[in-house]
């Protein structure tokens, strides 16, 4: 799922001198899922939780269950500050099986120098797109006792990349002899307060680099239109494209105890209130799951939706297909055999 996560104190130096740019696709090549952005499809991508393995066929086995239905996967790195394998190795495995892999890194377990160079290491080795985020702290986790880094920020790190990217330079200032082609992607939440402040760190990650952004789950479509509509009078969504969070719930018990224990979960009493009163709680939690997706879909802005189905991946392929939200499409969702 989409981390929260404190800000780092460290590395905002890093921002003061950005300049506002407009949304620069990689050329070198460019990526499927960012091909499909700039075509004007509306896309969805999902993410995949690495194993707790060495063992290459549970990552392939766990992505055959979006086979058809998404864009592209998201490997989490170390997702809620719990150890499984690395997110690198699961999106090579990925695209060794014909997947367009996502990977995502975390400010919380690396600094600058190893951020650095493991993005030229995903680069040459065939990852089109990153998602930087700040990351969970490590009390949340199953390692409570590690170091935590935080030596950047997710906006300080998305400017870094760019610049590697559009400069081909470290941040030391020294020369890539090759730079990195990679569609620079972060996250945002649109459901906590305060909304003015989410915008303009939105704005933040763009102005960065961010060429898109995937959000925290939505189970509030009113406050996500609230959020657009700031979205666009800024004009950001034509500067980044706006994927926005979606998943089942499977009963009230679970929805309470996501708003309760999840950072950034915001999940309506009304939406807890239809699941506690439904006769099959898990039919009605994938119902308004669809309601969603399908609001969502005809809110102005929106690229595109990211499918989190954490323990309920078996579903999330029906659940696209009878929403409909693909419908329009000129071009099917990537199929491997």
């Amino acid at each position: 799922m989409v981390a929260g996560g404190k800000n780092s104190r460290q590395g905002k130096e890093l921002i003061m001198t950005m300049q506002t740019a407009a949304l620069t696709l990689p050329a070198d090549p460019m990526g499927k899922l960012a091909q499909l952005i700039q075509d004007g499809e509306f896309v969805v991508t999902t993410e995949l939780a690495p194993p707790d393995s060495a063992d290459p066929a549970e990552v392939v086995k766990r992505a055959r269950v979006f086979n058809g239905y998404v864009d592209a996967i998201n490997a989490t790195d170390s997702s809620g500050a719990n150890c499984h394998m690395s997110s690198l190795a699961t999106c090579v495995l990925l695209q060794q099986h014909g997947y367009s892999a996502i990977m995502q890194m975390s400010c919380r377990d690396r600094n600058r120098i190893a951020m650095q160079g493991e993005v030229l290491g995903a680069a040459a080795l065939g990852i089109e797109a990153i998602v930087f985020i700040t990351g969970d702290g490590v009390q949340s986790g199953d390692h409570p006792g590690a170091k935590p880094v935080f030596d950047l920020d997710s906006i300080s790190l998305i400017h870094i990349v760019k610049t590697m990217r559009d400069e081909g330079q470290y941040l030391s200032g020294r020369k890539l002899s090759r730079a990195p082609s990679v569609f620079i992607g972060g996250v945002d939440n649109p459901f906590v307060p305060e909304m003015n402040f989410r915008v303009t760190r939105l704005a933040k990650k763009i102005q960065a680099g961010a060429q898109f952004i995937q959000t925290q789950y939505c189970f509030d479509v009113p406050r996500l239109a609230d959020y657009m509509k700031k979205v666009r009078e800024r004009e950001l969504h034509q500067q980044a494209a706006i994927l926005v969070g979606v998943g089942p719930l499977a009963s009230a018990k679970s929805a309470l105890w996501m708003r309760e224990h999840v950072a950034g979960v915001h999940i309506p009493d009304v939406i807890i209130d239809r699941l506690a009163s439904a006769s099959d709680p898990r039919k009605e939690g994938q119902r308004i799951c669809r309601e969603i997706m399908q609001s969502i879909r005809e809110i102005d802005g929106i690229a595109g939706l990211h499918m989190m189905a954490f323990r309920h991946e078996e579903i999330a392929g029906e659940l696209i297909q009878d929403s409909q939200v693909l419908s329009n499409r000129r071009r099917p969702c990537v199929t491997v055999a």
